[in-house]
């Protein structure tokens, strides 16, 4: 009986912590600025973030249920910060963002150092 009560509650938690870390499938416009596409994209990038991700790897980056990123950036370029939202690694799911929004998360990630 305890088995089935040990279960259950593992079951419970892990779908609770995937609904943490899970997001909005749905993009938001990129805003534009005159200092060029650099500045809105890494604007996005964070934006993405506080959607995505922020339910795992925490508010300020520090980290809680995923790892803290506050320098990720200086461990990972920005195309293996890429690979690992998209493809996850560890006990971050795959596909919790679109290649396109993976690529602006990235991008701001890598300037964490």
């Amino acid at each position: 009986m305890k088995s089935k009560w040990a279960l259950l509650a593992l079951v419970l938690t892990m779908s609770v912590l995937l609904a943490a870390c899970g997001g909005s499938n749905e993009s938001k416009k990129e805003s534009s600025d005159s200092s060029g596409g650099s500045k809105a994209s890494a604007s996005a990038g964070e934006e993405l973030y506080q959607q995505s991700c922020i339910g795992c790897h925490g508010k300020d980056l520090e980290g809680g249920g995923g790892p803290n990123l506050q320098e990720v950036g200086g461990k990972y370029d920005e195309a293996k910060i890429e690979s690992i939202i998209k493809n996850g690694r560890g006990n971050m799911p795959s596909h919790l963002v679109n290649d396109e929004e993976a690529a602006k998360i990235a991008k701001w990630l890598s300037q964490k150092k």
